[in-house]
């Protein structure tokens, strides 16, 4: 076993993870990624809170706290059932802690970019400008109309001119 694998034992039991992974699949849902980039997130939470106590003790009492008001098991609760619950803790200081390191975590991930179609920075590949950076094949084709309006456009009121005010 190594030193993180007890770090996390000693912080969070395996139902706690599991909890935590749950938590991350209802708040953040992408049907489309597979466990790990939720596991990851989940073991980087669990290595943050493994240096503050204050931290610790929040986030495994908040994960008890889901399987009590569950009256059972938070991970097996429906998707309807979990969501409703996590709304009735979002301002806890616990899913507070885990929404702030999840949302630098598990957007940060390579596997997530790779199926979000995120090709990463391009700062160090010269920026945008000459990569692509109007390939938007991810949207649905604008729609474009020509304008039908008149040819001229009609005066509302005489005032209407720029008064250089303001400039």
């Amino acid at each position: 076993m190594s030193t993180t694998e007890r770090e996390h034992d000693a912080v969070v039991d395996e139902r706690g993870r599991a909890n935590l992974v749950r938590l991350l699949r209802v708040a953040y849902p992408h049907p489309q990624f597979p466990d790990g980039p939720y596991e990851r997130t989940a073991d980087t939470i669990i290595e943050q809170v493994g240096v503050s106590p204050w931290h610790r003790i929040s986030l495994v009492n908040g994960l008890q706290t889901l399987d009590a008001a569950a009256g059972g098991s938070f991970a097996d609760l429906d998707e309807p059932a979990a969501l409703t619950l996590l709304r009735s803790v979002e301002n806890a200081e616990f899913f507070v802690f885990v929404r702030g390191v999840t949302v630098t975590t598990l957007y940060n991930d390579h596997e997530v970019w790779d199926l979000l179609g995120y090709e990463g920075a391009s700062f160090d590949q010269g920026g945008y400008l000459h990569r692509g950076f109007d390939d938007l094949d991810w949207l649905p084709s604008p729609r474009i109309e020509e304008y039908a309006g008149p040819d001229q456009l009609l005066e509302v009121a005489p005032d209407d001119e720029p008064t250089g005010r303001g400039r």
